[in-house]
């Protein structure tokens, strides 16, 4: 598996200590079991005799595996205890998870569903719950801490590949907790930096944090989905049929829906027009059977034609 930050490395380093010990003893132990039984077979030996204790024997394979045991335990907690001390210079990052998303603040105040690093510079991570237990997970990190209701458990990383990594949720938290995904998305320090001390509230196409292009994984080979995954559409919409908070956007563009416009049902015709309506001002029109509860989303007109294209594969 990929190893994309330090502390992937350390927590491999410590699997593969333990591996290869446990490779040793296998063959070690398999050796002595073929050595005892041909050596000691009915055929060289056709009567038992009685075999006494042997001190010395007793305490060597008592203190080599307590010593084993130990170094394991040292390894292991010497790199928990890493992790669990992020370094002074870090940045201090905000991590909720809800059911069924992440989201993350930043010390400036801004809020993302994507996690956004800088590569080569610590990141440290204050996460929290507001409803139940959840479990974040990078792999490729090697990253994983519970997220508590009431509790802020902190971890930190440092990234040294550039890419975007999955973010998976550990702990089954309720029907949809197989959607609970995000992304880590590791750019450079100068494309970083540009996102974060900008005026805008998102990373924008085209400065090389969010786009298709840089980031072909985030957008799961199309941009509309990078947009949905980063606004947290996809916490209330599914693209798989199954129901959420509002309607699924799969098989959405062409179907007719009955909406609730000035007072009274109306039955309408799913078009481009009504998905920009609906995504630019979704009061207007709410559709018959889920609250409304959409709230009105910064998206610039370029981002509305990834959606609304984003949609139309769908059916």
């Amino acid at each position: 598996m990929n190893q994309a930050a330090i502390s992937a490395q350390k927590s491999d380093a410590v699997f593969f200590y333990v591996f290869g010990l446990s490779v040793a003893f296998l063959i070690f132990i398999t050796v002595l079991m073929i050595y005892f039984v041909i050596r000691y077979s009915r055929k060289r030996h056709p009567k038992a005799e009685q075999i006494e204790g042997h001190v010395g024997l007793e305490i060597l394979w008592t203190v080599i595996p307590l010593v084993l045991f130990l170094s394991i335990f040292y390894y292991g907690w010497t790199n928990y205890e890493y992790m669990s001390q992020a370094p002074r210079d870090a940045m201090a990052v905000k991590v909720m998870g809800r059911q069924w998303s992440w989201s993350f603040e930043y010390p400036n105040g801004k809020k993302t569903k994507v996690l956004f690093a800088p590569i080569h510079k610590p990141m440290k991570l204050e996460v929290r719950s507001t409803d139940v237990v959840h479990g974040f997970f990078v792999p490729s990190f090697r990253l994983k801490i519970d997220a508590v209701p009431s509790r802020t458990n902190t971890t930190w990383f440092q990234a040294t590949k550039p890419g975007s990594y999955d973010i998976e949720c550990t702990v089954i938290c309720g029907v949809d907790h197989s959607v609970m995904l995000s992304k880590v998305v590791v750019v450079p320090e100068d494309e970083f930096k540009a996102w974060y001390f900008g005026g805008e509230d998102a990373p924008e196409p085209g400065k090389g944090i969010r786009t298709a292009e840089a980031h072909p994984d985030l957008a799961n080979v199309h941009p509309g989905f990078a947009v949905l995954a980063s606004k947290g559409c996809l916490a209330c919409h599914s693209v798989d049929g199954k129901p959420k908070v509002g309607p699924t956007l799969r098989a959405l563009y062409g179907r007719q829906e009955e909406v609730l416009m000035a007072g009274s049902y109306r039955a309408v015709v799913v078009d481009e027009a009504h998905v920009r309506r609906a995504i630019t001002d979704p009061m207007d029109q709410v559709v018959r059977g889920y609250p409304p509860a959409m709230p009105k989303l910064p998206l610039t007109d370029q981002e509305v034609s990834e959606v609304v294209s984003y949609i139309k594969t769908l059916n």
